[in-house]
């Protein structure tokens, strides 16, 4: 008899674990490309996500989730579309992390995320035309559009004294939006922008481009561009003729390996990218440090709040079928409930499962507002002495 019950006992264990759900969140950024510098430190943000909540064992009666990547390579938007449909119909994912850039992050989700019905929560696809997209309810960010990060560039400027500058911006989605959304706030603040023109990425001389802005003027030149490509270019290329000697640099131009390449003619420029220095964020920071990866680079705090709001959404649910947890998603990333900072998901998932409420406040003072977007905080930097200094929260 004795036998009989550790047999019984084993196998009950055995269907337990046998029953035990895997759950996979695509995590799709651009690890190749123009931001490939930053996107480690975002990967590593949500994979933190994702090792706090198999940590606590207790989502969904103890379903196991996995991270897969997929590179967006952040301008194919071919090559990001295979991407995703690899993790969705292959890899089976419930979700998506991602995407990073504005132009693939649109390509996925009309070409692979409607039509599958996956949700998708991006923590740094910023064009102002993504509030707008159709989504069925999908798609979701939590970094701010760029029509927000318009006015703070305005205002970031203008605070420093300058009344004119000379813009360019990458061709693209993001690019464009950004341009349109800082030219229309600067003017209205009664600067006056010099000249607005767009740049190609991957070119090896950007001397011609550089010698239109220089002819047109300003007191500084606005990159909105890319770390690793032509915003860089643009860069060493004033640097190199003298036509400028401070840049203004938003979030796509944030990153220390563009400060390390550059070097000491960087020194002064500044800029903005989302951020706020919230509890949460010195909590995410000290736990970033920890896990070997660093916490205030750009967007890596809007990346561990996404993958974090999917999970709780799915425990919500009581499932990690998109068609049933999206509906959740605004509702948790906002007031009223327990607020729930970074470290706290098991916390989070308990309170969930004894029918309470929670107001995810997250790593970076989640709120989100509209069609499912961040209300906006950002981080003001300048580069001093080789690194990126915080001054100032806005």
């Amino acid at each position: 008899m004795k036998k009989l019950l550790l047999a019984t006992a084993a196998s009950a264990l055995m269907v337990g674990a046998a029953s035990a759900q895997e759950i996979k969140i695509g995590i799709i950024l651009g690890f190749t490309g123009p931001l490939e510098s930053i996107t480690p430190n975002m990967a590593a943000g949500a994979e933190m996500a994702i090792a706090e909540v198999n940590a606590a064992g207790t989502l969904l009666d103890g379903a196991t989730v996995t991270g897969v990547r997929g590179d967006s390579t952040c301008i194919d938007a071919g090559a990001a579309t295979a991407a995703a449909e690899r993790l969705v119909t292959s890899e089976n994912v419930a979700a998506i992390m991602g995407a990073d850039c504005s132009g693939v992050t649109g390509a996925i989700l009309q070409n692979v995320a409607r039509p599958n019905g996956i949700v998708m929560i991006s923590p740094s696809a910023t064009s102002p035309g993504l509030s707008t997209a159709e989504d069925d309810g999908l798609f979701f960010r939590t970094a701010p559009s760029d029509a927000r990060q318009g006015v703070v560039m305005t205002e970031v400027i203008m605070d420093r004294g300058f009344k004119s500058v000379a813009l360019t911006y990458t061709n693209n989605d993001y690019g464009k939006g950004l341009a349109d959304s800082f030219a229309a706030a600067f003017t209205a603040a009664g600067g006056t922008v010099t000249i607005n023109a767009s740049h190609e990425d991957g070119k090896a001389d950007y001397s011609a481009e550089v010698a239109a802005l220089a002819s047109a003027g300003g007191e500084v030149l606005v990159v909105a561009g890319y770390t690793d490509q032509g915003g860089k270019g643009i860069i060493q290329a004033s640097l190199d003729s003298g036509a400028f000697d401070t840049f203004v640099l938003p979030d796509g131009m944030v990153g220390q390996q563009l400060v390390d390449d550059i070097g000491s003619g960087l020194t002064g420029s500044f800029g903005q990218f989302p951020g706020t220095d919230s509890a949460g964020a010195e909590m995410f920071q000290k736990m970033a440090a920890e896990a070997g990866f660093e916490g205030t680079s750009a967007f890596a705090p809007e990346s561990y709040d996404a993958a974090a709001l999917i999970m709780l959404a799915m425990q919500k649910a009581g499932s990690s079928a998109s068609a049933d947890f999206k509906d959740h998603i605004m509702d948790l990333a906002n007031a009223p409930g327990e607020e729930i900072f970074p470290g706290e998901l098991a916390k989070a998932i308990e309170i969930i499962k004894a029918g309470g409420d929670i107001d995810y406040v997250g790593a970076t003072a989640v709120e989100l507002i509209g069609p499912g977007e961040s209300a906006g905080n950002y981080r003001e930097i300048e580069i001093k002495d080789g690194k990126i200094e915080t001054v100032n929260f806005r």
